[in-house]
């Protein structure tokens, strides 16, 4: 998973991205890409490991994007193009004030950004049907569907609607190759002051995004902490989890994934997929020969091994099932698929 970190200029983006990915720098980055990738938390992998005692133990990772500032004497740059290859898109907004900073006002930036990313995809969209409807009048050849898609993305970008809100419509494989920045999922990161735990007032404004808050300094700071020097330190300002920790869950939620695992004496592993991803299709994510050769899947649920104890136990209770390519993986199940090639 690669969540691409954008933000106007001011809104902490950097903190941001040091807090989340613990990579922190003193020296200038400026006109500089930075990529961090992290562990994804997750008990059971823990738990798992300490069960079997692997000769790996390997947790699913979150690849953090910042792109680098933008040159404003460019202007023919697509600021955006940096981004497209990301699955989803993290909007750092202020909402801390300070010395010769306009008050913050959180919802009127957010609506600022989305809609760059609204113009960026007509700019695309305009080109493309452009370019098609050339095609047709000198008799080439011509997709009517891609021209129907694209149609329908034109209208809802002329309305300075993102395209995220018609997920049917980002999601069409004819449209996956233009990699539309509106069509990604968007996290609102509302860059509090250190001791505002809140997200900011909508004063009425509708806003139906998902938005969490991160106080980024104080995440920074934290960051840089030993165990022992952080743990005063979180009690003070009411921190539970720590911001990547949080976000990264939200992330999880706002994109529909969930996780399996894999486990043996050799190695236990976590995976990634989107929620409803069928057996046959999970199995692939491991190697494309699973997926070929599937005969059944061996499920076991997380929860059932930790009741049962240990796997011959869950076993002998029959709660170990075999399902077939169309089941449904759950989040937790824990995987041995049965294959021939």
């Amino acid at each position: 998973m690669k969540l691409g970190i954008t933000g106007q200029t001011g809104s902490g983006r950097t903190t941001v991205f040091e807090a989340l990915t613990r990579n922190i720098s003193d020296r200038g980055h400026k006109g500089e890409n930075r990529i961090g990738t992290i562990q994804v938390p997750d008990s059971r992998v823990n738990v798992l490991s300490e069960m079997y005692k692997p000769k790996k133990t390997i947790y699913t990772q979150v690849e953090y994007f910042l792109p680098a500032a933008q040159d404003k004497d460019k202007k023919d740059r697509n600021p955006w193009t940096a981004i497209r290859d990301c699955d989803a898109l993290i909007h750092v907004v202020r909402n801390f004030g300070g010395y010769g900073l306009e008050p913050p006002a959180p919802y009127k930036n957010f609506f600022e950004l989305d809609q760059e990313l609204v113009l960026a995809d007509l700019v695309v969209v305009e080109k493309r049907l452009e370019r098609l409807e050339m095609d047709k009048k000198r008799g080439r050849a011509f997709d009517p569907e891609d021209f129907s898609l694209l149609t329908q993305c034109l209208k809802n970008l002329e309305k300075e609607i993102p395209l995220r809100k018609f997920p049917d419509l980002a999601s069409a494989p004819i449209l996956r190759g233009y990699a539309f920045v509106s069509g990604k999922p968007v996290l609102a990161l509302f860059n509090n002051e250190d001791d505002n735990e809140e997200l900011p007032d909508a004063g009425g404004t509708s806003f139906e995004e998902n938005s969490m808050v991160i106080r980024a300094k104080l995440e920074q700071e934290l960051a840089q902490m030993s165990a022992e020097e952080a743990y005063d330190f979180l009690s003070e300002f009411h921190i539970t989890a720590s911001a990547t920790d949080r976000v990264i869950k939200q992330s999880y939620n706002l994109m529909g994934l969930i996780s399996f695992f894999t486990v043996g004496e050799d190695e236990v592993r976590a995976w990634t997929i989107k929620k409803g991803t069928a057996a046959l299709d999970a199995a692939e994510v491991i190697h494309s020969d699973i997926k070929k050769g599937f005969i059944r899947a061996e499920v076991l649920s997380y929860n059932d091994l930790m009741d049962a104890g240990s796997y011959s136990e869950a076993k002998k209770r029959g709660i170990v099932r075999l399902e077939g390519k169309t089941y449904e993986v759950r989040d937790g199940d824990i995987l041995n698929f049965r294959f021939n090639v």
